[in-house]
């Protein structure tokens, strides 16, 4: 019996125990939150420790009960709510107004506009609310608009290239926000549709054709001249003058002729100079009665060729000594074509060498060929890359303007002399705008920081700025 009566003692101290130290092991790590005096947070209840109630929590703290989740969605959601309601279509662009585009072809207007109250260069937030401007357009006919283009923000203006002439067309321009699926104000429209108009004359090459009509005058003026017998005087270019002292070389010496025309085809300017060139050398050579070899790159260079030749001979009196055979083609690749032209001039030797056209990398190597054999060699080509190398290796060398003049030169025609003379009053005219352009800039700049001549000085500033923005430019006839 006294066993019996003292386990229930043993097991009451027992609990009693255990409860004090639940109570002070909570205490300490929670710090006492939530308790008052005399209020433990944890209280006895027949014989247990069982948690003090807590007010009742609302559905935020039943969402995320830590704090610091509470933490965690007030930074991250708050200022997105916050740009979500803030977030407004930005203000319409307004005085919409549309014009025909000067000096075109009637395929063109020009719309204009006012920015949006939006749309400033430094807004406060740091974030602009335009970003861009969609420019529509319905034409007469059509129910709906299209998009005819756009203008980035502080823009406010801009060109539609693609009208079709003689049809109306109304336009609207809409501001476009950042956000990524183009949240766009109300659309503003112009107040009337326009027709684009062709301009007949464009005023803004006005100098252009007073040039034109000057060059073009002076053309006609010489060739009247050349044509009521007066003697139209050409300066002498050395490398045409010597084309018969080659062949009356290579006569003597009982040797043969070669032409090159040049690389490039029959479509090329300075194959076509070259070809003026060989109908003078195969004249020569008619009247001489030496061999010329004309060796091509080009098929149709080949054909041409054959007939300038021939009808040089033929002119000549000599058809019987045209020989068809002596044109021929070789090889369309470059260093192909060299190889063998090269080799025929080791293994014959001709005693005059004439490379007039377009010439590449294979310059060198044909002129440094002809200079072993001892030929007589006369160069004309436009590519200034290859002038010094034929310079360098040849005996004569027409030099750019020189070769394209040979034409006029070797025929003497009055037609084309009058033509040369009147494109050199255009070069003199060149020069003298040039002259007058550079003499007045170099007073502008030397006279700028004096004080003594401020009115000399922006007089000069205005004279320069009239010729290179008018007079060279696109400013139109007059400042």
């Amino acid at each position: 019996m006294v066993q019996s009566e003292r386990k229930p003692t043993a097991t009451l101290d027992g609990r009693r125990a255990w409860q004090r130290k639940q109570e002070h092991t909570f205490s300490r790590r929670l710090g006492n939150r939530g308790q008052t005096a005399g209020k433990p947070r944890y209280r006895t209840h027949r014989g247990f420790a069982t948690p003090r109630p807590r007010p009742p929590k609302g559905l935020l703290h039943t969402l995320l009960p830590d704090w610091r989740w509470q933490i965690v969605l007030a930074v991250v959601f708050i200022p997105a709510v916050g740009s979500i309601a803030a977030a407004q279509p930005p203000a319409p662009p307004t005085n919409v107004r549309v014009e025909d585009a000067p000096n075109d072809a009637g395929t063109k207007l020009t719309i204009r506009w006012d920015l949006s109250p939006d749309d400033v260069a430094e807004p406060e937030s740091g974030k602009p609310k335009v970003v861009r401007y969609d420019i529509l357009r319905k034409a007469e006919g059509e129910d709906e608009f299209k998009n005819a283009g756009q203008a980035t923000s502080q823009t406010t203006e801009t060109d539609d290239p693609n009208c079709k002439r003689g049809t109306a067309y109304l336009y609207q321009v809409v501001a476009v926000g950042p956000r990524p699926d183009g949240e766009s104000s109300e659309p503003a429209v112009a107040a009337q549709a326009v027709r684009p108009v062709m301009q007949w004359f464009k005023e803004d090459r006005a100098w252009l054709s007073v040039f034109l009509i000057l060059v073009g005058g002076a053309i006609v003026y010489f060739i009247q001249v050349g044509r009521s017998g007066r003697p139209l005087n050409v300066r002498k270019i050395a490398g045409l003058e010597a084309v018969d002292e080659a062949v009356g070389r290579a006569t003597e010496m009982g040797r043969s002729c070669l032409f090159i025309p040049g690389i490039l085809d029959i479509n090329e300017m300075q194959t076509i100079a070259g070809l003026t060139v060989l109908s003078r050398v195969a004249t020569q050579t008619a009247e001489y009665g030496a061999k010329l070899e004309v060796p091509t790159s080009r098929s149709l260079v080949m054909t041409a060729a054959r007939e300038t030749v021939q009808a040089s001979y033929l002119g000549a009196g000599r058809p019987d000594a045209y020989v068809e055979d002596d044109i021929y083609y070789l090889s369309d690749e470059q260093f192909g074509f060299v190889a063998g032209v090269t080799g025929s001039m080791m293994r014959e030797k001709p005693a005059a060498c004439f490379y007039m056209g377009v010439f590449f990398a294979e310059s060198l190597i044909l002129a440094e060929t002809g200079n072993a054999i001892g030929a007589i060699q006369v160069a004309g080509t436009a590519m200034p890359s290859q002038l010094p190398f034929f310079v360098a290796a040849c005996d004569y060398t027409l030099i750019g303007e020189e070769f394209f003049a040979a034409s006029a030169y070797l025929s003497g025609e009055t037609t084309q002399l009058g033509s040369l003379k009147g494109q050199d009053m255009g070069k003199v005219l060149a020069g003298v705008l040039l002259f007058i352009g550079c003499g007045l800039a170099t007073l502008a700049a030397a006279t700028a920081d004096s004080v003594s001549f401020v009115e000399t000085s922006d007089a000069l500033a205005a004279a320069v700025s009239f010729l290179t923005e008018n007079v060279l430019g696109t400013k139109g006839f007059l400042p």
